[in-house]
């Protein structure tokens, strides 16, 4: 398992992991990074450096997860007395603790209202407009998210974190069409993303729930095709590419004249028999993954566990039906 580490912490981390990072918070607290000493001799004996804040920072979103509410608000109140209650992050990181330790629906619309009386005098602020479609979220309030989010990416066309969450909300409301139009802008930023390709490919495959269409489904294969071809080691890309290829077997099985409809509509489908090859090799890798990782080899413990445990069962259901 990778280190915990307060000053780079993973983007998502696991509640244990967040456990870890927030008993750190007390050693913390107890070491203020600014000098009690008058000025110059502050300047000689500070151990103030910019790492020292993001620790910090990252210390303050740990324990919010944790709910220690305590240690969260002395880290806020430090870093609100070095930067100043005025410092935009600072505005933004105030708004993340209300909202975190908000009890009822009553107290967050309190926290929304102070995010409008925010930007009706900055609309500029960012930070501030996200912590808002957070909010609008939480409140059960899609529609509004939506259209907040969707102002958000028309004034900022390339914050990848906006079209992420802006699909993901169409995504929850079953708007593929759109969920998958926003993935593709993150993927213009990032086209070397195997997460991001992971991710288009999986709302293409979302989107043939109802009805199984090899045109999404080729798509989303070579979607997950390209995730495992930039981190051959990645377990969300076999895992979607052995359920995407048992989708199509069956359906590049049956008459030619489907093949041939798709092919005039939207281009050439996948080969029968590259399909077949690639659903092997994703089963080869996935039972690879799960075999190694049980016995805990130290370089195999870097998956999460549930993605693992979820594997196996793609794996062991395999198995059951071929019997």
């Amino acid at each position: 398992m990778a280190q915990t580490n307060l000053l780079s912490p993973p983007s998502t981390i696991s509640p244990p992991t967040a456990l870890q990072l927030s008993q750190k918070a007390p050693r913390i607290i107890a070491n203020p990074p600014t000098s009690s000493l008058p000025w110059p001799l502050s300047l000689l004996f500070s151990a103030e450096t910019p790492e020292a804040w993001v620790t910090h920072e990252n210390a303050l979103y740990a324990c919010l997860r944790t709910h220690d509410d305590a240690a969260a608000r002395q880290l806020l109140d430090r870093l609100s007395a070095r930067f100043g209650e005025s410092n935009e992050r600072i505005i933004t990181l105030r708004g993340i603790y209300e909202e975190a330790t908000a009890k009822n629906n009553g107290e967050l619309e309190v926290v929304f209202k102070k995010y409008e009386d925010i930007l009706k005098q900055d609309p500029t602020n960012f930070g501030v407009r996200k912590r808002r479609v957070a909010v609008l979220k939480s409140l059960g309030r899609t529609s509004d998210a939506i259209t907040a989010l969707t102002m958000l990416v028309e004034s900022s066309p390339t914050d990848l974190e906006a079209w992420a969450e802006l699909g993901e909300m169409y995504a929850k409301v079953g708007e593929w069409a759109r969920a998958i139009w926003c993935a593709e802008e993150v993927l213009l930023v990032m086209p070397n993303s195997w997460s991001a390709h992971a991710h288009l490919a999986t709302l293409h495959y979302l989107s043939t729930q109802s009805s199984p269409h090899l045109a999404p489904l080729n798509l989303s294969l070579k979607n997950f095709a390209r995730s495992i071809e930039l981190n051959d080691s990645y377990l969300r890309g076999y895992y979607g590419l052995k359920l995407v290829c048992q989708k199509l077997i069956p359906l590049l099985s049956e008459s030619s004249s489907v093949s041939k409809r798709n092919q005039d509509e939207d281009g050439p489908p996948p080969n029968l028999e590259t399909v077949k090859k690639l659903e092997e090799l994703a089963t080869s890798k996935l039972a690879e993954i799960v075999r190694r990782y049980q016995p805990g080899t130290k370089e195999w413990q870097g998956y999460d566990g549930a993605e693992v445990i979820a594997a196996r069962e793609l794996l062991n259901r395999d198995a059951n039906t071929e019997r």
